[in-house]
């Protein structure tokens, strides 16, 4: 059968074209595993836990006994105290009976339990297994989230942590290691377990190590993916800078780099730009890809919308990340960053909070502004004259910055410079999107998200542009924004690049001019 991407469920190397992500199962193998830990695999939606599992599950069964097990639709599990740890014997005793265990030792699980004392004849159940079977035994347990906030669930960790304690004293035997997955810390997820009852941290997990284990793909990771992809298809695609690109746009979150090759490898001939020559796979052929994904309507997506209704003040953060260019360093004792880092929303740059990727800061962006766009006027100003900007497929940013110059000292003369400064980048964005939506993508470049400067990335139609916006603050100030615009035009290997820029001075002169820099031209726009 042919491989494929598959962008739900399991990856297997066998079927489809993923990153090889041996090493990482590795790490987990050597530093957790066979140390003995009980930890929580907690990650983002889509991240790739179940996929790392399975792998895990694999290498793990060259020397222990594996219980992989998953909560997922497993509701019928949690009606009482019995049934839960039934259904555990259950369960379990398939997976014993699949790897070669004794007819003795399967007879001795599988006996019923009473009713009247269930959860202690499952702990002894346990012991026995785990002390009479030859191996070490691992306990595996998906999608652990779907039920934490269920005493039964509870009183299932606080067994597993009573026995973990006392095989530490040498007088039980039970899991060498337990491994759970989710989007939650177990360890310190905050629940409330009845209406009305007090909010409290399920200590029961305590005990668990901390999982520091970086699950991110890396380029050479994509690298690899795309060379097996390579070796079938021979589209003479250039796999470095491909990887690179993907990379850059998504951070290595596994389930959109997966996207983002699906949507190459299926759709590239329908692209409404992408280059005939590799078949897609090109620096552009990753824009359009990008641009499908974030005018697609996804889970991952609708759940990430939904997050940051329900969390007001992760999304305040955001916003101000976003629009007013705060800095928030990162802490993660701090609520928002904590609940930021357990969404895959943020991360760690210089010891800062930053967006976790190029697409989810793009998804926030559109997030907000359209919460502005109803009652925008700078929305709507480019809007009425969208069409005048587009000469022969290319992007007129010369004329996008005067106009948006034209619209802005009509609509917010009468504005505070203050009101001006901490809305300029929302402001140029809201006159942006109209013109360039449904063809164009942007992002800002994530060494310059401060509101003193920021660099708009914007890609039409395979064309970048480069275009700074900043708060005058000088003259020598500004010489210092030309060179960093100069070296950023280098970077993209354009000539051409542009400066928008919001002058409060009393005297200040608006308009236009062109500056040389070296062989690059800048051409600013104070308004």
């Amino acid at each position: 059968m042919e491989k494929y991407f598959n962008v739900t469920g399991i990856c297997i190397p066998e079927k489809h074209y993923m990153a090889d992500i041996s090493a990482t199962v590795r790490e987990i193998t050597e530093t957790l595993v066979d140390q003995g830990a009980y930890f929580t695999m907690n990650r983002a939606r889509q991240y790739g836990k179940t996929t790392t599992l399975y792998m895990l599950e694999k290498k793990l069964l060259e020397k222990y006994i594996v219980l992989s097990l998953s909560f997922e639709a497993a509701d019928d599990l949690f009606v009482s105290t019995y049934t839960f740890a039934a259904g555990l014997v259950r369960r379990i005793g398939k997976k014993l009976k699949m790897q070669g265990i004794s007819a003795e030792i399967l007879d001795a699980w599988n006996a019923p339990l009473s009713r009247e004392f269930a959860w202690e004849e499952f702990s002894d159940k346990i012991t026995e297994l785990c002390g009479s079977c030859g191996r070490n035994v691992i306990l595996m347990i998906d999608e652990v989230d779907k039920s934490s906030d269920n005493q039964i669930f509870l009183s299932f960790l606080g067994l597993l942590r009573a026995k973990y304690l006392e095989q530490q004293k040498g007088q039980d035997h039970t899991f060498q290691s337990v491994i759970l997955a989710g989007v939650y810390d177990i360890k310190n997820l905050k629940l409330k377990l009845h209406p009305g009852q007090e909010a409290k941290y399920n200590s029961p997990w305590n005990i668990a190590a901390d999982f520091n284990i970086n699950m991110a793909l890396t380029v050479t990771g994509i690298e690899n993916m795309l060379d097996q992809y390579e070796q079938d298809h021979h589209t003479g695609m250039d796999i470095r800078e491909t990887a690179r690109s993907i990379y850059d746009y998504t951070s290595g979150y596994p389930y959109l780099v997966s996207r983002i090759c699906k949507l190459i490898d299926e759709n590239a001939a329908h692209f409404e730009y992408a280059p005939k020559e590799h078949c897609g796979w090109s620096q552009a052929g990753v824009a359009e890809a990008v641009k499908i994904i974030l005018k697609s309507s996804n889970t991952l997506f609708d759940d990430m919308q939904k997050k940051i209704m329900e969390y007001p003040e992760l999304k305040k953060m955001i916003h101000s990340i976003l629009f007013g260019g705060k800095s928030f360093p990162f802490y993660p004792v701090s609520q928002p960053v904590k609940i930021g880092m357990l969404f895959g929303f943020i991360k760690e740059e210089n010891e800062q909070a930053v967006i976790a990727n190029r697409i989810f800061e793009t998804f926030f962006y559109d997030l907000f502004l359209s919460e502005d766009i109803p009652e925008s006027r700078t929305y709507d100003a480019a809007l009425e004259s969208r069409n005048q900007f587009i000469k022969n497929g290319i992007l007129d940013m010369e004329l996008i910055l005067l106009k948006f110059m034209e619209h802005y000292e009509e609509i917010y003369y009468q504005c505070s410079d203050k009101f001006t400064e901490d809305n300029g980048r929302k402001l140029f964005l809201l006159y942006l999107k109209p013109i360039i939506n449904g063809t164009g993508n942007y992002y800002i470049e994530s060494r310059t998200r401060s509101m003193g400067r920021t660099d708009i990335v914007i890609d039409y139609l395979g064309r970048q542009t480069v275009v700074e916006l900043k708060v005058w603050r000088g003259n020598e100030y500004n010489k210092r924004g030309e060179a960093q615009l100069a070296g950023y035009l280098e970077d993209y290997h354009v000539k051409k690049g542009y400066l928008l820029s919001f002058c409060f001075n009393k005297n200040k002169k608006t308009g236009k001019k062109v500056i040389s820099f070296g062989d690059k031209t800048i051409v600013e726009v104070i308004v």
